[in-house]
């Protein structure tokens, strides 16, 4: 029974020892940086390195446009603003003898034989 015992102990640790050499050579296999996974995962690890200096560079200058939009916008607003005073102010001028202000436009149109040739 003791002899049955040890051969069958022997053979566990065979059986141990080929599923350990068939791991090691999987795990050779999966870390070569040449054409197995490593590889894969080498390119794939310097992409999102490069992804993320994109991200900041374009949160960068979204920030930066965010802030030239604040800007203009206010300086909008003031215009818009002045605006509204000047049109009020148009509309409380006294008119003259009681009567509206017609205002006429001009065009004046050239005539090619108008023109002097320079020399």
């Amino acid at each position: 029974m003791q002899y049955i015992a040890d051969i069958l102990m022997g053979l566990g640790a065979l059986g141990a020892m080929i599923y350990c050499l068939v791991l090691g050579r999987r795990l050779k296999r999966f870390n070569q940086l040449e054409n197995g996974m490593g590889g894969a995962i080498a390119v794939l690890s310097a992409q999102v390195d490069d992804m993320t200096k994109a991200l900041n560079r374009a949160q960068a200058t979204a920030a930066t446009s965010a802030d030239q939009l604040k800007a203009l916008t206010e300086r909008a607003e003031q215009s818009a603003q002045r605006l509204e005073l000047m049109i009020a102010a148009l509309h409380e001028a006294p008119e003259s003898e009681g009567e509206a202000r017609r205002y006429r436009v001009l065009r004046r149109r050239h005539r090619h034989g108008d023109l002097e040739a320079a020399e």
